[in-house]
């Protein structure tokens, strides 16, 4: 989880009962092995939809033989064609994509923080939602999801410091759960915070809903202390890592968001520790230049200094493997828990509502508004915008179609490359980086595997 519209993924495997005997199969093209230990191979694949699996040498031994087209003659080999790894000579190979049923909203409570984070694409006011707005608010997404099919809405708490309207949070919820359930819609919900300011009512109120909570923590010292700051310039470093552990004294253990600017990369690795200690999830995002953040200069990293600062949080990873994959997010937009072909569900089943009921596609251009929670289909509305950035499928990027990773990075960040490129069609300003390290997160993935899977695959 982190604080964009998360793509849709798929899962689930082949029916082994579809195999007919006299079909031809052989080994996927596209694969790529990743040595994890003796005898113990990594396999990425990348049309899913199992996209990694650690396979003993019997089965690697299996698999290779299928270089060749044949029949599937055994249970491995139709345990291999079950996850994806063998392809039907017959059937043009195509990723499993997956549509979301989820339609995620970002509710802007407000816009006032007790924060002035260098990198903020918010506009800071004294302005907050009102109760009358934000119950409209949730009438127009609830609309929404109804008409246009979903099966759940995921509500995003956000600001500004959504904790300082928290009167409303705790109102909107319970008209949600209402709501939700009148129209047997399924509901998630998150609060977005700094954590320098939540008393022990509200992490009380979290647990008992059973919301969640993302806290963002860029540095254990001068990394974030250079870009999470007080007004009066202070850093909040001290504060956050005390409100993540009384957070979790709690009973509430939050997601940390992790930014990365050319101001922490060098830091990022004791902050993943500090989240493997405490058994934390986390997601690793690279700055994105807005019209409210210091200058690019100031806050982007080179590649060559986020390849570095990824590498050495891989290394602690890698000492520490958690039971829980962190596959889906330690290289920014991209995510291995399933391929998809849109990096987010900007333009698509998303919805950022602003504190007066304005709604944009995404929370990092919130201010330009297309519609507002009194459209009759507000999702339609935002699908229909023909103006600024464009969410795309990957096969239409250039640079993108050919790509092994393709399904895996989606091309990036699409308001990113916007800004950067003046396109939609093409790839990722940050593509380079990307490549640099999926082949070292698949092996670390593997290596996960291996640890914490009852039995490697044979």
């Amino acid at each position: 989880m982190d604080d964009c519209a998360c793509a849709a993924t798929a899962s689930g495997t082949a029916s082994l009962a579809s195999f007919a005997a006299s079909e031809l199969w052989r080994t996927g093209r596209e694969q790529r092995h990743f040595h994890v230990a003796d005898n113990q191979v990594a396999v990425f694949n990348p049309l899913g939809p199992v996209g990694l699996a650690v396979l003993n040498r019997p089965a690697l031994d299996v698999l290779t033989a299928y270089r060749l087209p044949q029949p599937l003659a055994s249970a491995a080999s139709r345990q291999l064609a079950g996850l994806g790894f063998l392809q039907s000579v017959d059937v043009l190979p195509l990723p499993a994509l997956a549509q979301s049923k989820t339609l995620t909203a970002w509710l802007h409570v407000t816009n006032a923080c007790n924060l002035r984070c260098t990198y903020c694409y918010v506009n800071k006011t004294d302005e907050t939602m009102d109760e009358t707005t934000g119950l409209a608010a949730v009438d127009a997404i609830v609309r929404s999801a109804t008409q246009n099919g979903f099966k759940a809405i995921k509500l995003k708490y956000a600001g500004g410091e959504a904790t300082l309207n928290f009167r409303l949070i705790r109102l909107l919820h319970d008209y949600a759960k209402d709501q939700t359930a009148a129209h047997g819609l399924n509901l998630h919900e998150v609060i977005l915070s700094n954590g320098v300011g939540m008393s022990t009512a509200m992490l009380d109120f979290i647990r008992g809903a059973g919301m969640r909570l993302m806290i963002s923590l860029d540095g254990l010292d001068a990394g974030h202390d250079a870009q999470r700051v007080f007004r009066n310039g202070h850093g909040s470093a001290r504060l956050v890592t005390r409100g993540i552990d009384r957070a979790i004294a709690q009973g509430v253990k939050p997601h940390l968001s992790i930014t990365v600017t050319r101001h922490n990369a060098e830091g990022i690795a004791a902050v993943v520790a500090f989240a493997l200690e405490r058994e934390l999830l986390f997601n690793l995002n690279f700055y994105r230049e807005n019209d409210y953040s210091a200058s690019h200069e100031e806050l982007a990293a080179e590649d060559a200094r986020l390849i570095a600062g990824v590498r050495s949080a891989f290394r602690v990873i890698e000492k520490h493997l958690p039971r829980q994959s962190l596959i889906a997010a330690l290289v920014d937009r991209s995510s291995f828990a399933g391929p998809h072909d849109r990096p987010c569900g900007a333009g698509h089943n998303y919805l950022v509502v602003d504190h007066d009921g304005g709604i944009a596609r995404c929370q990092m251009e919130i201010e330009r508004t297309v519609t507002d929670i009194m459209a009759a289909d507000p999702l339609e509305v935002i699908r229909l915008q023909p103006a600024g950035f464009q969410n795309v499928s990957v096969e239409e990027k250039e640079g993108c179609r050919e790509c092994q990773w393709r399904y895996w990075c989606a091309g990036g960040c699409p308001l990113l490359t916007y800004r950067v490129t003046g396109r939609s069609d093409v790839k990722s300003p940050y593509c380079n980086v990307y490549q640099a390290l999926f082949p070292e997160l698949l092996r670390l993935e593997g290596l996960r595997l291996l640890k914490w899977a009852q039995t490697p695959l044979q």
